[in-house]
């Protein structure tokens, strides 16, 4: 397909189903995470105030604000990259690297979501703004520039999953998010990051200089293996020291929450056999709500750490 036919839909017009698509909706699963500060800070036995339901009225909105920010963004990554989408095998059937959403088009949606994300983020709550502004920045830092640069290019990643953790602190205001377990989110972020690039570097296989990404030219496959197995296990035992933190046993009021490290484990070790034997590591977010054993022990850790909590002394 030539860039002449990608520039103008087919048809003239662009279909609503096709800028629905260009919002990537199977991505917003990521911003649930923004609910991480108020699912641990609930249980936390030392607050002065407890959290409750209605505080949710904050956390939810912020949430839907992640989501239209992080479309936004996504817009404007495919509309500069839909020359270079198009030599890749899935991305080229993207609404925008295809052709069916029109530049100009593009171009006006994503600024309007980037806009109105952010004057709704100012108007919930001023903090999360700051947040939202700061993520914003660094993604388009990395699509004009970083996303060049190999293993930087991850940690970039990884670290806009620690701003959606962070986001979903300050829009409560009065709660703080344990260092453990933002060091967790960017350990696990980077764990799916690399193992994206392992599945896009064996797609690229036998290409000198891969046209889609090229910064998977200074990627070596065994490195990528090797720095996957680093980092799974550093989040397992990060994790672990987490449950078993004394200021997590004091917050929480229990150290029963060490029985959760094998749903961890199980995790990320399901997760590498999907990679490894099912090749299945370039869409993290279709793994994470399709496979089953992925989807029954996160619901099983969920109860677990509920359960605990619960029955607490």
């Amino acid at each position: 397909m030539n860039a002449a036919h990608r520039d103008s839909p087919p048809s003239g017009r662009t279909r609503p189903l096709d800028l629905l698509r260009a919002l990537r909706p199977q991505q917003w699963t990521k911003n649930v995470l923004v609910g991480a500060a108020f699912f641990f800070a609930y249980w936390d036995r030392l607050r002065p105030t407890p959290l409750t339901l209605r505080d949710l009225d904050r956390v939810i909105p912020a949430i839907l604000l992640f989501s239209l920010i992080s479309s936004g963004v996504y817009i404007f990554n495919d509309l500069r990259d839909r020359e270079a989408d198009g030599h890749h095998p899935v991305k080229r059937n993207r609404p925008i690297a295809s052709g069916r959403i029109a530049p100009i088009t593009a171009l006006l949606l994503g600024a309007a979501l980037l806009i109105g994300g952010l004057i709704g983020a100012y108007l919930l709550s001023a903090p999360f703004a700051i947040v939202l502004c700061g993520y914003v920045l660094m993604q388009m830092a990395y699509t004009i520039l970083l996303k060049q640069i190999a293993l930087l290019d991850t940690m970039i990643i990884a670290a806009g999953f620690v701003l959606r953790a962070i986001s979903g602190a300050v829009v409560l205001s009065d709660v703080t998010i344990s260092p453990w377990l933002l060091l967790c989110t960017f350990l696990l972020a980077m764990f799916m990051a690399l193992c994206k690039r392992r599945h896009e570097k064996t797609l690229s296989k036998g290409e000198a200089k891969p046209t889609h990404r090229s910064s998977l030219a200074q990627y070596d496959a065994h490195l990528l293996d090797l720095l996957i197995a680093v980092i799974a296990a550093a989040t397992i035992v990060c994790y672990a020291l987490y449950t078993l933190w004394p200021d997590t046993v004091d917050k929480f009021g229990t150290s029963a929450l060490g029985f959760t490290i094998p749903f961890v484990i199980f995790g990320i070790f399901r997760y590498m056999d999907l990679v490894y034997r099912h090749d299945r590591g370039g869409r993290p977010e279709r793994i994470l709500l399709t496979d089953l054993p992925i989807l029954i022990n996160a619901v099983l850790y969920a109860l677990a750490v509920t359960a605990i909590c619960l029955l607490r002394r």
